[in-house]
């Protein structure tokens, strides 16, 4: 059980990882998009509403980013114990 633990463990850790490095490089997109089309933008009102829009993106994505990895951390054994289970299965049919 303890290899199944260390699997698990191993999984998320990987899984976390991910999730936080797609919000840093959805910040720097973002925040570079912004960047390089606000000269273009002749209107302050539009101006405006690309700010918030983008800070909209940005905080909501953010936090449902945090909320997922939350709730893998309470229900991983649950989450990843299916897969690897799965996989295992699916190695024994092949090999």
């Amino acid at each position: 059980m303890s290899d199944l633990n260390e699997r698990i463990e191993s999984m998320y850790r990987g899984d976390v990882r991910g999730a936080w490095a797609f919000i840093v490089v959805l910040w720097v997109v973002v925040l570079f998009v912004l960047f390089m089309s606000w000269p273009h933008i002749p209107h302050s009102g539009v101006r405006i509403v690309a700010l918030v829009a983008a800070a909209a993106v940005l905080i909501f994505n953010t936090a449902s980013i945090a909320a997922m990895v939350k709730n893998y951390s309470t229900d991983k054994d649950f989450i990843y114990g299916l897969d690897i289970k799965m996989l295992d299965e699916s190695r024994r049919k092949k090999g």
